[in-house]
């Protein structure tokens, strides 16, 4: 007896559980500079600062131009452009095995990445030799709406080709698992590999 699949797609976010970035350098800085760690991260992700940007409005140049001139509030411009360049250089590591259980649940359903994106996403993607990875990519800059509005959900879905009540949602974020429940989504917050492994599990048995 075949066992029904427990969901027809897996619709899974970039950063957070993909992508992560070390900050080490950065909190160094900041500490140096008298500011308390995460000061930088939290003005660049502001929604006054980064929501034009994550919407396809403004280029990654303009949004770190903005989140320096934010925290040249708080600290001389020279140091604010210091921060902001170590931000945006943090190194990046991709976390195979993320991946690994990703590849896997492409053996059975389609894996559309869902994420707040910048223009800069095919770039990124390109460096991290991840260009073909997903079936579908759903960048919030080129949709025009980012998460946890319900509509990337809906494009998201409608990208796998599965009705949203079929679709397994990851994301680290707790706004946007919640988002993705009221749509009818199964949804889990992504704290780490295990989460991954238990929400694919009746997949891939």
């Amino acid at each position: 007896m075949t066992i029904p699949r427990p969901y027809d797609a897996v619709l899974c976010d970039f950063d957070g559980v993909i992508r992560f970035h070390d900050q080490t350098e950065l909190n160094e800085l900041e500490r140096a500079m008298g500011l308390a760690e995460g000061t930088t991260t939290k003005v660049v992700f502001a929604p006054e600062v980064d929501r034009p940007a994550l919407l396809g409005q403004i280029t990654v140049e303009q949004w770190t131009e903005a989140a320096e001139a934010a925290l040249a509030l708080q600290v001389p411009r020279e140091q604010a452009r210091a921060l902001v360049t170590a931000f945006v250089k943090a190194p990046v590591r991709v976390d195979d095995d993320v991946l690994g259980l990703l590849r896997r649940a492409q053996e059975h359903v389609p894996v559309v990445l869902v994420t707040n994106a910048t223009l800069d996403l095919e770039d990124d993607l390109a460096w991290l030799g991840l260009t073909h990875f997903a079936d579908e990519v759903v960048s919030s800059a080129r949709v025009g709406v980012g998460k946890p509005d319900p509509r990337i959900y809906e494009i998201a879905a409608e990208r796998a080709g599965v009705p949203l009540g079929r679709c397994l949602f990851v994301d680290d974020r707790e706004e946007n698992v919640e988002a993705a429940r009221a749509l009818g989504l199964t949804a889990v917050l992504f704290t780490g590999v295990p989460d991954l492994e238990a929400a694919l599990a009746p997949l891939l048995g």
